[in-house]
């Protein structure tokens, strides 16, 4: 039977901050675009997703790989630990890559695509690019931040050596069409080996990207569209370069739905969003949580670390605690800190509360006091929307998401970046001037678990605390909330993927 209703189909990989933004879109389209069967397919890990998004009438298929892959740090033997990692991560991405083609296969298992279909990818799932083309489908960027790689030096003139052909077609393109500024921008991963053996053995397309399969010549008689590259960052905060290609829209910040964010069911449905007004009408939490909603009523510093756990920076959690134990022992600050999953951390946590003779009754299981309370530890999650405001300042690692919230609620911000593009987002605070400058990770991961590492840490931490609470800093983090208040990014993003196929 012929299919009637296209298929939108958004592929994301990558943590939670990579893989939420693009959930949400895929919810507000699917709300917005009835006339869809809507999809989303991400890694196992962020099953929690599914409810969400079975609410919104959008389907949740899983690949088994893993968010993040790293290395075993534990190996002695470094080389054995690199070549046993390699083997490792070749292994995940090549069943990760089947896996991703069974699924599109079967989604679009009827063989003929409509006008309608498209994927929508980020920049962790650059396989949805070429199934795209496999499957003659759309295919249109989403991502929460700028790129987080760039090409090496060298490969412009390493790809006009080996491809002078191609470089001309894309160098000599016409105006609309598929140019060389897209493939400095994002697209030079897809014209290397990594992928040009997959989509030639596997896909059996041309191992470059515009070129026929055959002849490996330029296809002069096809040139496609510049694709769609949509940014869900606010044009306030980053500026959009000349440079870039002329397809790029910025949308403003991709918040998540409120309901989302809660792991307490009954916090959810207590504390009420006004998302006309951008605040909570029912400024609550449920009777469980009481006790953090007392907390952060002497106006706390956040810290949150989110992914980074996972991603084995976190060696030491214990040097992380005895960090902020020396702050807290040094000045009149209190925290709240939220776990984001650690176990390792969450662990450690409750062998240091269980040595204290603090009566915790009263408490939820989820919310561990430390330090004669000055430390509240939470291992659940509630709206950034709902805390920040009520925050002095936050620390986090430079996260897209944890960043747009810390914007938003106009809170001075401590940036540790780690990986990828938090030091983007680290020095673009900076520059913003709504943080001091960026932290080195050990000045909040020490690497020696020693009273010096520990206290020059800490010393490091409080300066960045003082600076951040400075009243210009907290100036300008009000000024650039005012100046994102009115945005709704992902409202932005709908209508850009309406303009872009042709929706009223």
């Amino acid at each position: 039977m012929e299919r009637r209703k296209p298929k939108a189909v958004f592929m994301a990989f990558g943590t939670k901050g990579d893989v939420y933004p693009l959930a949400a879109i895929a919810a507000a389209f699917a709300c917005d675009q009835k006339q869809y069967n809507v999809i989303l397919i991400t890694h196992s890990a962020h099953k929690s997703l599914s409810p969400h998004l079975s609410e919104k009438h959008v389907e949740y298929c899983a690949v088994s790989s893993p968010p993040v892959l790293s290395a075993d740090q534990n190996n002695d033997i470094e080389g054995q630990a690199e070549s046993s990692f390699l083997l490792q991560k070749k292994k995940i991405t090549g069943d990760h890559r089947r896996e991703c083609y069974s699924l599109i296969e079967r989604i679009f298992d009827d063989g003929l695509s409509l006008d309608g279909d498209l994927i929508v990818i980020n920049f962790f799932a650059l396989e949805g690019w070429s199934l795209a083309e496999c499957f003659s489908i759309r295919c249109i960027v989403a991502a929460p931040y700028v790129v987080p790689y760039s090409a090496p030096a060298s490969f412009e003139r390493q790809f006009q050596r080996e491809l002078p052909l191609l470089y001309r077609y894309l160098t000599e393109a016409p105006s609309g069409k598929v140019c060389w500024k897209d493939v400095t921008h994002w697209m030079w991963p897809l014209f290397t080996e990594n992928w040009g053996s997959w989509r030639n053995d596997n896909l059996h397309l041309s191992p470059c990207p515009f070129t026929d399969p055959v002849t490996g010549i330029p296809t002069w008689y096809d040139r496609p569209q510049s694709p769609l590259v949509m940014y869900g960052f606010s044009k306030e905060v980053v500026e959009c370069p000349a440079y870039w290609p002329s397809r790029v829209r910025v949308c403003g910040f991709w918040y998540l739905p409120t309901e989302w964010q809660f792991t307490c069911m009954q916090c959810r449905e207590t504390s009420v969003y006004d998302s006309s007004e951008h605040r909570y009408a029912k400024d609550n939490l449920c009777p469980r949580h009481l006790e953090l909603q007392n907390f952060v009523k002497a106006t706390p510093i956040f810290i949150g670390l989110s992914a980074i756990g996972s991603m084995g920076f976190l060696k030491d959690p214990h040097s992380f605690i005895c960090v902020l134990q020396e702050v807290l022992s040094t000045t009149n600050y209190r925290f709240i800190l939220f776990t984001g999953g650690c176990e390792p951390l969450e662990s450690v946590i409750h062998t240091i509360a269980a040595e204290t003779t603090l009566d915790q009754n009263n408490w939820s299981e989820d919310c561990v006091p430390l330090y004669n309370g000055r430390l509240f530890c939470f291992f659940g999650s509630i709206p950034y929307g709902w805390l920040f405001p009520k925050c002095a300042a936050v620390i986090h690692h430079g996260g897209s998401g944890t960043t747009a919230a810390a914007l938003q609620a106009g809170t001075p911000q401590v940036v540790c970046p780690f990986v990828l593009d938090q030091f983007y987002w680290a020095e673009r605070m900076h520059w913003l001037g709504v943080s001091p400058k960026p932290l080195s990770r050990n000045h909040l991961l020490p690497d020696k678990n020693g009273d010096t590492s520990i206290r020059e840490a800490a010393h490091v931490l409080s300066l960045a605390i003082h600076d951040a609470l400075s009243s210009r800093i907290k100036t300008r983090a009000a000024e650039i909330a005012e100046r994102i208040y009115l945005e709704d990014g992902v409202s932005e993003a709908i209508k850009n993927l309406k303009e872009e196929l042709g929706l009223n």
